[in-house]
């Protein structure tokens, strides 16, 4: 299947590493202008450069606290002015916070949801009447799967996630009649910049791979997924190809989570 987004521009947050970084490569390669969103402008950069430097389409830079909803605005708007209107919008940004709930202070909850849901809401607020208008849009919401299976001391983040797929089928029951298509993917165990981090933390005398090989051995595939094998199914979802699903929460995770 040759899955092709020429003439569309795709804005993905949290796009300079990682899960986000690999999405903006596949729709770049698909033909798609890109819009990178994310906050330190000499990562950004630096990833805007190497995909340009294939590209078929545009690849623009944004440096944007997703958290702030005046940022949001202003980068939407010299976004969609540079590369054109935003026909696929790729929610992505976020980190992974896990906690005891009584741990959990109102700044944190705050924190976590500012950066998780609203920036989520405050994005598509800008895109889907655009969308409507043209009679065509995506829009991906990157979870986890902790949004259907809460774990104990997985808050604030399954939380959050868990508002954000409800936010996702909300967004696909009214999009439906206008051919804008909304969809969650949930991430499970997925190679990102967040494992390196965390590697990093750990002070580990275990080589990365080695790390993350270690780790995989008890997922139901044995392995660790890679951040390649989650864009594409993005990709996929943000093309013609994928033009009857809308509504779904998608588990990414090599069968780890119980809940289809």
């Amino acid at each position: 299947m040759d899955v092709r987004l020429e003439g569309k521009t795709a804005l993905i947050t949290g796009s300079s590493l990682g899960l986000g970084r690999a999405m903006a490569e596949k729709f770049a390669e698909a033909g798609a202008n890109v819009a990178l969103v994310a906050r330190r402008p000499e990562v950004l950069e630096e990833a805007r450069l190497a995909i340009a430097a294939t590209a078929e389409g545009m690849i623009g830079a944004y440096s944007c606290d997703v958290s702030d909803k005046g940022q949001i605005e202003k980068t939407f708007a010299q976004a969609s002015d540079e590369l054109g209107p935003i026909d696929i919008l790729v929610n992505n940004a976020g980190i992974s916070r896990a906690m005891p709930f009584m741990e959990i202070s109102d700044e944190q909850w705050t924190e976590d949801l500012e950066l998780k849901l609203f920036a989520a809401i405050r994005f598509c607020r800008l895109a889907f009447p655009g969308m409507v208008e043209r009679k065509w849009g995506r829009i991906i919401n990157t979870l986890n799967t902790g949004a259907k299976v809460p774990r104990a001391g997985g808050a604030p983040t399954a939380v959050s996630r868990a508002a954000g797929m409800a936010l996702t089928k909300a967004l696909a029951g009214e999009g439906a009649p206008h051919n804008v298509l909304a969809n969650g993917l949930l991430v499970g165990r997925i190679e990102s910049d967040q494992w390196v981090r965390r590697h990093a933390a750990a002070g580990s005398n275990v080589g990365y791979e080695d790390y993350l090989a270690d780790l995989g051995k008890n997922l139901p595939m044995g392995r660790y997924g890679r951040a390649e094998e989650f864009a594409n199914i993005a990709c996929f979802l943000a093309s013609d190809a994928g033009s009857y699903i809308t509504g779904t929460a998608i588990n990414v995770d090599g069968g780890l989570c119980p809940v289809v």
